[in-house]
Parts: C-alpha cells; structure tokens; sequence
C-alpha cells in the first residue's frame, strides 16, 4: 500500500509479560495502546507471522511486525513544496529545512512533508528506507530548522547511513537555553526512552529498554538575567548518538531547557522570548561524499526569528568565549 509504514522488532526480556497493545503502543511510530489496539483488530500486527489478539502476552524472541496504513484512497503524491537546496550532485542534496515542515510521512501528517516536496524536485532517490521515505538518512524534528542531507539513489543512501551510525559525519547545533551554564564545556550520557508519564514525549530513564544517549556541548555566549528570565547561555551541541528529541531532553534534564520548547520546556512567552518553538538549528554539517570521497563542509544562519532573539538580548550580553567568536565568525561568512 504506497505511504504506508511497516516496521518490525523483536521483543526483549524486558518487556516480557505485556500485553502487545501495550508494547506497540509504546513505540515511536505508533505512540498510543488505543492506536495499537485499533491496528491489532484490523489486522496489521502479527506476532511471528501470525494475526493475534491485543490480549495477546508477548514473549521474548517474539518478532512483532507492525503496518501503519495510510488514510483510505491516500497515494504518496509529489507537492510543490520550496526547498532551500545549498547542494546538489547526482547522489545527494544537501538543504536547510525550514521550521513547521515534518520529514516525512507519519499518522497526522500524511501530506505536506519534506518528503512530498523531494518528490516534486528529484527524478530519484533512495528506496533503502521504504517507500514513504525515499531518500531520507536522518531526521530533525518539525520545528527544528538547519542542514539536512538527501540520498538520491541506493548506493548514496547507503553510506551516508552507515556513515552516521559509525560517527564520520560531524553535525551540530546551535541552542539558545535558559540559564547560566557555568563550565564552558559539558558533556551530557543519560538514557533516552519514553516518557512512562507521558508516551507522546521522551524523558531520561533507567528502564532496561531506554538506550544510551550523548550529546557535548561548547558555551558560545553568556547573557544576565532580566526581569522576566533567569538569563540564557548560548551554546553549541554535538550528538554522539540520534535519539529522538535528544538535544531538547538533554538540556532539560540539566534545568537548562531549550528557549521556546512548546514540550520539554519553561512555556513563558515572557521568558522565551515569544517564541512558540524551539531555539535549536543545525547550523554546521562535514561529511565525506558518500561516493567520491571528497570533504564537504556547510555552515547554515540563523533563521529571522531566531536571529531575532539574539539581537533582542544581546545587551545582556557577558562576551562571547573562544569558542562562540569561532562560531559567530562561521556564521557571518554565511550570511555574506
């Protein structure tokens, strides 16, 4: 069925003994046990091979293969949606997404995606992901804007993957969060997994299922506190690992969230500055071209709202370390 998404898991000792409405439930792509209940009764889940019942108690070794259908008469169509494209070869693109925009195809956005768009540009691009997600190697959330790369046949699809999962490609961020960080450097190795409280957010967590999570960061800028905040530090972050929602849970986790996370975050429009989303942009990607091997390096500037809120507090400003004129520098050549 075309924009339809299969995946499939083996279950673990640790989650033994559950219900499987329960456990599909808990995963990224289906989210909720009503979601998973419904999909069970329909047919789309089986448990080695075979339909069986939400009531069902999971065993582990079990493998557990889920089909998330499209809405009724929903075909993946090419939309003429803008793209901000800084490269482009025969095997990859290299684009700066805007804010708003999600990646690709996902119950609730079965339209409007980044992928509906790559779709209208480009004749090819790699299938190695399935159907609904041609040319897709990594992802950033709806809302946080930056560089992102595009695999335009197999072959690039491919390496930039494994590229990512061994560590060769240097991605990182630039997060404006609130509060002084002291130390100019950090490092941050906590557990991901879902929330228990809430299974639509991720949280830090000591279950045997969560999966190990780092993230660094360099201080770039300091700022005082004002009336309305306690002061913002401006700093660069640099994933080890890709979990979702990594950056914006780390930096919560250490009482110093992200300036306008509508999830993990304060949500005074005082103190974020008025913005309704996250302050978090991937401003610098490096990577070796998947096929010939030759460095590419891309720096990315803040979009205007986010430029915005730099201009706005920078007043309060307390210097910029080493680190953050580097940075800024980067930046400045960009925009030229």
């Amino acid at each position: 069925m075309s924009g339809s998404r299969r995946f499939e898991f083996a279950v673990r000792g640790e989650d033994a003994g559950q219900r499987l409405d329960t456990l599909v439930g808990q995963s990224d792509e289906v989210v909720s046990r009503t979601a998973a209940a419904r999909l069970i009764d329909a047919g789309m889940v089986r448990v080695n091979g075979e339909p069986v019942s939400k009531k069902h108690v999971v065993r582990a070794g079990e493998q557990v293969s889920v089909e998330i259908p499209p809405p009724e008469g929903y075909d993946l169509e090419p939309e003429d949606i803008p793209l901000d494209i800084r490269f482009e070869d025969d095997d990859m693109i290299v684009l700066s997404k805007q804010a708003g925009l999600v990646v690709h195809p996902a119950q609730g956005n079965w339209t409007g995606t980044l992928v509906h768009a790559l779709l209208s540009h480009a004749r090819e691009l790699g299938s190695l992901q399935g159907e609904d997600r041609p040319g897709i190697v990594h992802r950033l959330d709806k809302d946080t804007t930056g560089l992102m790369m595009v695999a335009k046949n197999d072959r690039s699809q491919a390496a930039l993957s494994e590229a990512i999962k061994i560590r060769a490609i240097d991605r990182r961020y630039l997060a404006l969060v609130h509060g002084y960080i002291a130390p100019d450097t950090g490092l941050i190795d906590a557990p991901l997994g879902r929330d228990p409280r809430d299974r639509k957010k991720m949280g830090v967590v000591e279950s045997a299922s969560a999966r190990q999570s780092v993230t660094t960061f360099r201080v770039l800028e300091r700022f005082m506190a004002g009336t309305h905040d306690d002061g913002y530090t401006l700093v660069e972050c640099k994933l080890y690992t890709g979990r979702t929602h990594q950056i914006r849970v780390h930096m919560a986790y250490i009482d110093h969230a992200v300036v306008g996370d509508q999830t993990y975050g304060q949500r005074k429009p005082k103190a974020d500055r008025g913005l309704t989303r996250q302050f978090l942009h991937a401003y610098r990607l490096e990577l070796d071209h998947p096929i010939t091997g030759e460095r590419l390096a891309f720096v990315d500037s803040l979009p205007d709202d986010l430029a915005r809120v730099l201009r706005e507090i920078e007043p309060d400003s307390m210097n910029r370390t080493e680190a953050g004129e580097e940075v800024a520098a980067a930046l400045e050549q960009a925009r030229s």
